[in-house]
């Protein structure tokens, strides 16, 4: 098949530093091509990933991120490009694409929502499933998009030989546990900090803090936190952040909002890093209790789980992304849905049922759900009943709701990373390979 993919304009592919769809996209982009296909990444001029690549700007337009003119700009040449170049099917992860797909009546779309289904994406995705498949990225943010039609559930996969296994020896200081993520509230950066604390452990905080947001929420919550115990060592690259998961005794991923996936914690899991969370969203998908790590009600449930977690088997948590969360999982299951829409577009049918789409998922033979076809719950972990639970949505106890600040819910990145953007006014297709 020929696969056009389409990402984000905001941040390069695979990014810089933080970004969680632009590191999926990559993963899938080089997984679909080593599968034998050929692959079209339509993405930003900066970005390294060794598939042919074409681009509209070329920078990643990071100060520009959510403007309209932006978007379309990308996506319009985007869809021109790839449609000269013969796509078979296009897999769009931007949020405006799917509704300019229209224009393209004969050419295959499928979409990814990165984001949660709140009332205005979900009103949003309502007015593509008709003619564009919509794939969720955890049966929890599935849920939560109510009696919006979805084509299945597809979880995201890393490449296990770019997260190699950790002993969890710690640092020249000593052990210590890891947050990795933003500086924002509803990351729970401050939970994880006041948990460890209460443990009586050490916490490295490495975490993007560029937005003013960002640096707002980090002067009134988190720096009266800092000291021995607690230290934010700032944003880290790929290679530091595997240096760090693979030294950590844990990872405290404390989430406040129901991110519709947690990429950060099958990172941890992967290097053998066991992951004490609370127990909502997409958490209990990825954490066995007692197994892979813990998940927990507040705080006060939080340090207690610390003080044992390091007793966990780190062999057996990389073995669980081995067995449900690697890239070549991801990608089988999206090439089925691929497949089956470019077999059907072939007979002439039309846009396939949605069902005909989830059935094109082949399951991988795991208990977690976590192949394309979204018929089966998770059972990575089995979510506590009352406050907290993944199915509600409400979140720890104590916890207010909070207006978050991002579209992407992957769990490391926002699409808010990357270099400033030049608005490069050129459109390149240039089948450019790294």
């Amino acid at each position: 098949m020929r696969i056009g993919i389409i990402a984000p304009p905001w941040v390069s592919v695979p990014p810089g530093g933080y970004g969680g769809t632009e590191a999926v996209v990559d993963q899938l982009a080089r997984g679909v091509a080593a599968a034998g296909h050929d692959v079209m990444l339509w993405t930003t001029g900066d970005s390294t990933c060794p598939v042919p690549r074409g681009h509209t700007f070329d920078n990643a337009q990071h100060e520009r991120i959510g403007s309209a003119v932006v978007e379309l700009k990308h996506l319009i040449a985007g869809y021109q490009a790839l449609d000269a170049w013969g796509a078979d099917v296009v897999h769009d992860h931007t949020l405006a694409g799917p509704i300019y797909a229209s224009r393209y009546s004969a050419m295959p779309v499928v979409t990814t929502n990165h984001g949660p289904f709140d009332d205005e994406l979900a009103e949003l995705y309502r007015t593509v499933a008709p003619r564009v498949p919509v794939i969720a990225i955890s049966y929890d943010q599935a849920r939560r998009a109510g009696a919006l039609p979805l084509a299945g559930v597809i979880h995201h996969g890393v490449d296990l030989d770019a997260f190699p296994m950790g002993e969890g020896a710690g640092d020249a200081e000593g052990p210590y546990f890891l947050f990795l993520g933003r500086i924002v509230a509803e990351k729970g950066v401050d939970h994880a900090a006041r948990a460890v604390r209460a443990h009586g452990g050490r916490l490295l905080i490495a975490a993007k803090m560029r937005e003013r947001h960002e640096r707002r929420f980090f002067r009134e919550a988190v720096e009266p936190l800092l000291g021995d115990d607690v230290v934010y060592v700032g944003e880290v690259s790929h290679e530091e952040k595997v240096r760090l998961l693979a030294g950590a005794t844990a990872l405290v991923n404390p989430l406040r909002w129901a991110e519709p996936f947690g990429m950060v914690m099958i990172e941890a899991l992967a290097c053998g890093t066991p992951v004490v969370a609370y127990d909502m969203a997409s958490a209990p998908e990825i954490v066995k209790p007692g197994v892979t790590g813990y998940l927990c009600a507040d705080i006060d449930e939080l340090a207690g789980c610390l003080a044992k977690v390091a007793a966990l088997d780190r062999p057996t948590c990389r073995a669980s992304v081995a067995e449900r969360f690697t890239t070549e999982r991801m990608v089988a299951d999206h090439l089925a849905v691929f497949e089956r829409l470019v077999r059907d577009a072939t007979r002439g049918t039309g846009r396939p049922t949605l069902d005909a789409v989830a059935a094109a998922g082949t399951p991988s033979g795991n208990d977690a759900g976590t192949s394309g076809n979204g018929s089966r719950p998770p059972a990575a972990g089995t979510p506590r009943t009352g406050a907290g639970t993944s199915g509600n949505g409400a979140g720890p106890p104590g916890i207010d709701a909070l207006s978050t600040t991002s579209r992407n819910g992957d769990g490391t990145g926002d699409n808010d990373t990357g270099a400033p953007g030049t608005g490069g006014s050129a459109v390149a297709l240039a089948e450019e390979s790294a």
